[in-house]
């Protein structure tokens, strides 16, 4: 099991990120464990780069944390103005302009998106706290297994902020409007068995079988054909995004004839 060679050491290291790929599977630990997995732009430059190059081959992306928590959030020091490796601060993206700022901002939301591409089964497997930035990653998964010392929290409005790294969505799509303003607005924490009641958890699970309950998940989706999970995770999008019924009933068409012409295909090699 071993990280690509085609990404770049030194760019993960920088963003504090870990890959490893073993098969089919890939898994990312953010790896800053001292600030509870605080993310900084490099963070998302690595998480996006590794969205670019992964190979075809792999189908599953399992998004962790290393020791206490899963994420807290945007590093402290991007809201002080103190120095961090150079990386923008938010003054930085004010002082560019509307133009510039915005193409700023895109680029870092490229780095959660890409986890949202029905291309791909993602599993985030969180633990203490999922903060701003860590809930919004967490929420670009498809899955979320959680353990039960999990704190959940939007707290961007609370710093003057909006959530801008993709989240609005998801978090709309998971517990409807009325919660996700609840959710937002006030920034209160959402702990283990509120978010699992709401639909933001899939599972809680004990701390200590985390892991083995993703594993239990992994391999689960891994088992159907590739392009079976594909088109059912497109086809979900689809649906969670208000397509019409019609829309939605010539969607299943389309795909499923793309299956059965596989199915016929590979029966007829064998």
């Amino acid at each position: 099991m071993s990280a690509p060679t085609a990404i770049d050491a030194g760019l993960l290291e920088r963003g504090g990120v870990r890959l490893v790929v073993d098969g089919a599977r890939a898994t990312i630990t953010l790896d800053r464990p001292d600030v509870l997995n605080a993310q900084t732009p490099s963070t998302w430059v690595a998480l996006r780069t590794i969205g670019e190059q992964l190979g075809p081959d792999v189908r599953l992306v399992v998004v962790r944390g290393s020791g206490r928590a899963f994420s807290a959030g945007l590093d402290r020091r991007m809201f002080t103005g103190e120095p961090v490796d150079d990386e923008p601060g938010l003054a930085e993206i004010t002082r560019r302009g509307p133009e510039e700022g915005a193409a700023l901002i895109a680029e870092f939301q490229r780095g959660f998106s890409w986890l949202r591409d029905p291309s791909r089964v993602t599993i985030a497997a969180v633990h203490g706290h999922a903060i701003g930035a860590g809930f919004q990653l967490a929420l670009a998964c498809d899955f979320r297994v959680a353990a039960d010392d999990v704190q959940f929290c939007m707290a961007e409005t609370g710093l003057g902020l909006v959530p801008d790294l993709g989240g609005t969505q998801p978090l709309v799509r998971l517990v409807g409007y009325s919660r996700a303003a609840d959710i937002c607005l006030t920034g209160r924490r959402v702990g283990a068995e509120e978010a699992h009641r709401i639909g933001l958890a899939n599972t809680v699970v004990p701390r200590e079988d985390l892991d083995e309950a993703v594993n239990t998940l992994a391999a689960a989706v891994l088992r159907p054909l590739p392009g079976a999970v594909t088109e059912t995770l497109a086809l979900l999008a689809s649906a969670a995004d208000g397509a019409t019924d019609e829309e939605q009933l010539a969607a299943e068409r389309t795909a499923q004839l793309r299956r059965l012409a596989e199915l016929a295909a590979l029966t007829g090699r064998r």
